[in-house]
């Protein structure tokens, strides 16, 4: 596997995540047009970044409580 693969994988490793809990913050609060719009949009995970903190103002304890309950339950 070639460097370029790895990066392609751990950036995708890092997106997944960002994207899933974004769109599903969304979907609680009833944004529906940052919905269409992370669904549409793939940018390194910035844009559910900025949306999770700045749009949805989530806190890093509660996204950190909210990424750990949701592996515990795939782990399960």
């Amino acid at each position: 596997m070639n460097t370029i693969n790895i990066l392609l994988i751990l950036l995708v490793l890092w997106t997944i995540p960002w994207k899933i809990y974004a769109l599903w913050t969304a979907v609680k609060s009833n944004h529906k047009r940052w919905f269409v719009a992370l669904v549409i949009l793939n940018t390194f995970a910035i844009l559910e970044i900025i949306y999770i903190f700045y749009v949805a103002k989530k806190k890093w304890a509660d996204v950190k409580k909210d990424f750990s309950n949701a592996w515990s339950s795939l782990k399960n």
